[in-house]
């Protein structure tokens, strides 16, 4: 079964493992892209941003860290 292109906050948040909370913040900041559909408006993410997001933030934390540094040190 093919997964769908969109997902919900609530996905994002499960899969993330944040609160609705972080992952709102995410979208509203624009670090998260997201599209409002429908009459009420309900966000939503598409699958491919998310993975884009999730790789950002794995290249963004190698970036930060000093090479000797391991989640052992500490």
């Amino acid at each position: 079964m093919t997964e769908p292109r969109f997902l919900t906050l609530t996905d994002v948040a499960e899969t993330l493992n944040v609160s609705m909370a972080q992952t709102k913040a995410l979208v509203r900041t624009g670090d998260l892209p997201a599209i409002k559909v429908g009459g009420r408006g309900a966000w939503r993410i598409e699958r491919s941003e998310l993975e884009n997001y999730i790789q950002r933030m794995y290249a963004q934390t190698r970036a930060t860290l000093p090479a000797s540094e391991t989640l052992n040190d500490k």
